[in-house]
């Protein structure tokens, strides 16, 4: 990919969590993956952050009247 998409201001942050954090997330909420939205593999976002299917990302989207809203997707294949 030539332009780093993740760099544009318009885009929320993306993180890759970790199969530990993973974890904590769908205990913490309650769910598994079949409940999170999704996200797929070829989302440029995705391959900036090299994600695999079945991993989890946080997305965070910062507002000036929210604040601050994380949500969470599991990556799919396309």
């Amino acid at each position: 990919m030539k332009i780093d998409v993740t760099k544009h201001k318009l885009v929320p942050e993306h993180v890759l969590l970790s199969d530990t954090e993973s974890k904590d997330v769908l205990k913490k909420y309650n769910v598994n993956q079949n409940n999170l939205p999704k996200i797929l593999v070829t989302d440029p976002c995705a391959r900036m952050l090299g994600a695999k299917p079945g991993q989890i990302v946080k997305i965070i989207r910062r507002s000036q009247t929210a604040g601050s809203f994380t949500s969470y997707r599991v990556v799919v294949e396309a």
